[in-house]
């Protein structure tokens, strides 16, 4: 497989029905945009292969998947747990003033005054908001608010700027 950066869209968490259609746990939003997006690559079991042509609909309980490949339902109960990857060169550029949360990964972050905190390791998605998790000399967890906290993202090697105490 190439090494071109991936990025993780989802996992297959079971099976539905017994002609090997799976349920899927998606990333993207809305959910069933993660079919605009293939080849996928399915990382199962220290393997990883090629799938194309998926085809499948949020059913609004289930995002709900069919594979070429997949006939039956003990053909689909051996994918429960694999982690569905794209290439990150299969996703549409971002809008202006937008980036996608990977696109963070690595980028320097520093206050407004200044002081450099580390760089940021990944982002999480928690209920009130989202945070960046930064690794300098220590661990961070920093709220990823816009014009409160965050004062510049700049993907061209900036980093990221906050609003943030050193201390804290």
């Amino acid at each position: 497989m190439s090494e071109e950066r991936r990025i993780k869209l989802g996992k297959v968490v079971g099976v539905h029905g017994v002609r090997g259609e799976l349920k899927i746990e998606s990333h993207t939003d809305p959910r069933d945009r993660l079919f605009r997006y293939q080849p996928w690559i399915l990382c199962h079991a220290r393997s990883e292969r090629m799938v194309e042509g998926v085809r499948g609909h949020d059913n609004g309980r289930n995002v709900l998947a069919v594979f070429p490949d997949v006939e039956d339902r003990d053909q689909a109960q051996a994918l429960i747990g694999a982690e569905i990857w794209v290439p990150r060169s299969a996703l549409p550029p971002p809008a202006p003033g937008e980036y996608y949360w990977v696109d963070l990964e690595g980028l320097p972050v520093r206050t407004v005054d200044g002081i450099e905190l580390g760089t940021v390791s990944h982002m999480l998605e928690t209920g009130a908001n989202d945070v960046i998790v930064v690794h300098g000399e220590r661990e961070r967890l920093i709220p990823f608010l816009k014009e409160s906290v965050v004062k510049s993202v700049d993907m061209d090697g900036g980093g990221i700027v906050v609003d943030w105490d050193p201390d804290f």
